[in-house]
């Protein structure tokens, strides 16, 4: 039997596919031919995450969240449905699988392909991204989806990556905030009321976060609805 796992870094990102509360770094049943992980933010927790899901039999990985643009002309609720991963040297994707994904999904969300590239840390200025886009020719970032597609390809196993825009490449998140945020993309209410009463973070950024996230967060929330057996159940009776 086929067996998709599909891992996301951040709560947040998990909600998306499933309702319930998910439990952290565990496990969990979607359906008979999905798993899902919730592992944190960062190579080394996709990889422990990617890696134990192995050890559950998967036969088929997905990276699923967001990203942040490279490319000047994506916005927040675009979605990126790469066409290789960058990380120290080129992953593959499945194109097969990432095609039949790709035709499911409306005309009202906004696909675009090209590179996802790897980023060991958060983005936090327009400079970095642009030398990360110089450099890669990627079209957008995250943290997750190299180690990810490395292990699927030490496996032998197909992969793809599902990645909503959350910030342009004209905004990105303070440096400040990251003390303030938890591995699972949780916050602490008490470090952001800190980091906001002594000015390190004002209300304005926290408010262009959160019209990022949900903006991200619904193109994710129509990608399950409207292709979720895409990514899960038909892959059990199809080639990819």
């Amino acid at each position: 039997m086929h067996l998709v796992g599909i891992v996301t870094a951040l709560r947040a990102e998990a909600g998306c596919i499933v309702s319930a509360r998910i439990p952290f770094n565990e496990v969990v049943r979607i359906n008979a031919h999905s798993v899902l992980w919730l592992s944190g933010m960062g190579a080394l927790a996709a990889q422990n995450a990617a890696e134990a899901l192995c050890q559950h039999s998967i036969t088929a990985l997905v990276s699923f969240g967001v990203a942040g643009a490279l490319d000047p002309n994506l916005k927040p609720g675009d979605l990126v449905l790469p066409d290789a991963i960058y990380a120290d040297q080129q992953w593959p994707v499945n194109l097969a699988w990432r095609d039949r994904l790709q035709q499911k999904l409306a005309m009202d969300v906004t696909v675009v392909n090209g590179v996802l590239a790897h980023s060991p840390e958060p983005l936090t200025s327009e400079k970095t991204k642009q030398d990360l886009a110089q450099a890669t020719g990627a079209c957008a970032v995250d943290m997750e989806s190299g180690a990810l597609a490395a292990v699927a390809a030490r496996a032998d196993i197909p992969f793809i990556a599902v990645r909503a825009i959350i910030d342009p490449v004209q905004f990105s998140p303070p440096q400040a905030l990251l003390s303030a945020v938890y591995p699972d993309g949780r916050v602490n209410p008490v470090r952001i009321m800190t980091l906001l009463l002594n000015r390190s973070v004002h209300l304005s950024t926290l408010i262009q976060m959160g019209a990022g996230m949900r903006a991200a967060r619904k193109t994710l929330s129509r990608v399950i609805q409207l292709a979720g057996p895409e990514m899960t159940s038909q892959i059990s009776d199809r080639s990819i």
